[in-house]
């Protein structure tokens, strides 16, 4: 009896410590990894408020905020973009100060395999390949995971889910995809909850047929309203009183990739007239530059519009 008493109590400790970890985080300190989710791009090529500004935006309101950034965040990351992105020395330092990390990783690695056709409402895929990616986004999330609890002793870990990004297709051609991105789903649930990081649940909110959160047939992000719904089943899981209401949603400011480029330049060339000659001479550090492109680590660096999550 002894023993069946001190394994209950160990049980109801685990509950405790599990209950205490997600309570939230004064002052909160919040870093935004991941992909264009978590950049917040939009249905129409650009960049404006996502989720994560959201998030942001009612943790403002409700308690002190020390600092946030989305700094990590790029359209078209892949787990292993994400990986790269932060293992560099910027990210080390920005992430050693946060104590909310949400991560958006997963979805490019597989959508990236989907061919759709708007026009037809028709998806396809190769199951082999799908298959195959999510078996390497399962073992890159894991290890991102045990990297950010080495690089993020004290941030508590949430972990995006996804939605079904293709409502405008025809009824009978959404099965198969839907099936592959409840797989990733629960690849990023187990990895979450073994990691001791909490999985946020977004594809019921969205369901299948959200044609008015995901309102371009051609694109797969969401519009304010889809985001103010993953950043609400953020809230479910960060406690209690927080919420995003509809008043509270930004006025729309998007940013045009273009606009983002011409940006991007105009600092450059300013960079280069301010620009001491000694600086010339330092060694690059390309570990801060996004994968396969030497560009600063800072989602305003985007070269151009990619049509992945």
């Amino acid at each position: 009896m002894k023993k069946i008493m001190s394994a209950a109590a160990g049980l109801l400790l685990a509950a405790m410590a599990n209950t205490a970890s997600a309570e939230p985080q004064i002052p909160a300190a919040y870093v935004a990894i991941g992909d264009s989710l978590a950049a917040g791009q939009t249905p129409n090529r650009a960049i404006d408020n996502g989720y994560t500004d959201l998030i942001a935006q009612e943790l403002t309101r409700n308690q002190p905020l020390a600092f946030y950034s989305k700094n990590l965040a790029f359209p078209g990351f892949t787990t292993s973009d994400v990986l790269e992105s932060i293992e560099s020395d910027e990210a080390k330092e920005l992430l050693g100060s946060a104590n909310i990390i949400t991560v958006s990783a997963g979805a490019n690695d597989l959508l990236r395999l989907v061919q759709a056709n708007p026009a037809e409402g028709s998806l396809s895929f190769g199951e082999v390949q799908a298959d195959y990616a999510l078996n390497g986004a399962r073992e890159n999330v894991e290890t991102i995971l045990s990297k950010l609890e080495e690089l993020a002793p004290s941030a508590d870990i949430y972990v995006m889910g996804y939605y079904f990004a293709y409502p405008h297709a025809r009824d009978s051609q959404k099965q198969g995809t839907a099936k592959q991105l409840e797989q990733l789903n629960a690849i990023l649930q187990q990895q979450a909850e073994q990691a001791g990081a909490t999985f946020v649940d977004v594809s019921d909110r969205f369901g299948e047929d959200a044609v008015e959160l995901v309102p371009n047939a051609g694109d797969v992000h969401p519009n304010m309203d889809g985001y103010q719904e993953m950043a609400n089943a953020f809230f479910d899981q960060y406690g209690e009183g927080f919420q995003v209401e509809d008043a509270e949603l930004p006025e729309p400011a998007p940013v045009s990739f273009e606009e983002i480029q011409q940006m991007q330049e105009e600092g450059a060339d300013e960079g280069e007239e301010t620009q001491p000659p000694a600086a010339e001479d330092a060694s690059s550090d390309d570990s801060a530059a996004k994968p396969s492109e030497n560009e600063e680590l800072d989602y305003l660096a985007i070269r151009q519009a990619m049509p992945l999550i």
